[in-house]
C-alpha cells in the first residue's frame, strides 16, 4: 500500500543522505521524494511516497526516522484528508497541424504550454499522480521527447491536527 510520510528536518548538509540511506539499508523503496524550504528559516520539509506491505513496517520506518539527529518531526499523513500535488514537464513532438489537437487535450486537464519550439511543445501539468498518468497516456500518441516529474508533495488539509510522531526538539 502506498504511504505518504512527511518529515520536518534541519536544513543541513547530509540530512537527506542519512534519511535515504535509512530506507536503503532496510530495503524499502522510495517511490518519490521531494524536498523544499518551509516557512521557518533553516528548516526543510521532505515528502516521501513509499510502498509497504503492512502498517507495522510504516511504524518501524517512522520510529527509525525519529532517531535521526536532524529530524524534527515525522508524520504519516496517508489516512488523513490531504492536499497532494505533483508537477510534470512534458516535451511533445508537435507540428502546426497537431497543435490544435494537443490544445484540445491540454484544456480539460488545466495544463499549460510553457514553451513552443519549431517541432515541439513543453507542457506543464500539476495535480494528483493519477491525473498526470492519465494525461501522459493521452499525449503519448503524439510522441513524448522528454518527461520530468517532481514526485508527490503533500500536507494535511485545513487546520486539522496531524497524528504524528514528534520529538521534543526546538526549531532554532
Amino acid at each position: 500500500m502506498k504511504r505518504i510520510i512527511t518529515l520536518t528536518v534541519n536544513n543541513r548538509p547530509g540530512v537527506l543522505n542519512r534519511i535515504t540511506n535509512l530506507f536503503s539499508k532496510r530495503n524499502y523503496n522510495i517511490e518519490s521524494i521531494t524536498v523544499g524550504h518551509t516557512e521557518i528559516e533553516g528548516v526543510s520539509r521532505i515528502t516521501c511516497a513509499v510502498n509497504v506491505e503492512n502498517d507495522s513496517i510504516i511504524e518501524q520506518i517512522t520510529k527509525q526516522l525519529n532517531k535521526q539527529i536532524d529530524v524534527l518531526k515525522v508524520t504519516d499523513i496517508s489516512e488523513q484528508a490531504m492536499v497532494a500535488r505533483e508537477l510534470a514537464l512534458i516535451k511533445v513532438l508537435s507540428t502546426p497541424n497537431t497543435r490544435s489537437e494537443i490544445n484540445a487535450i491540454i484544456e480539460p486537464f488545466r495544463a499549460s504550454i510553457v514553451d513552443i519550439g519549431k517541432d515541439s511543445l513543453v507542457i506543464q501539468i500539476t495535480g494528483e499522480s493519477d491525473k498526470i498518468e492519465a494525461f501522459i497516456e493521452l499525449i503519448k500518441p503524439y510522441g513524448i521527447k522528454e518527461l520530468a516529474r517532481t514526485g508527490t508533495t503533500a500536507f494535511p488539509r485545513g487546520t486539522q491536527r496531524t497524528k504524528d510522531s514528534t520529538r521534543n526538539i526546538s526549531i532554532v
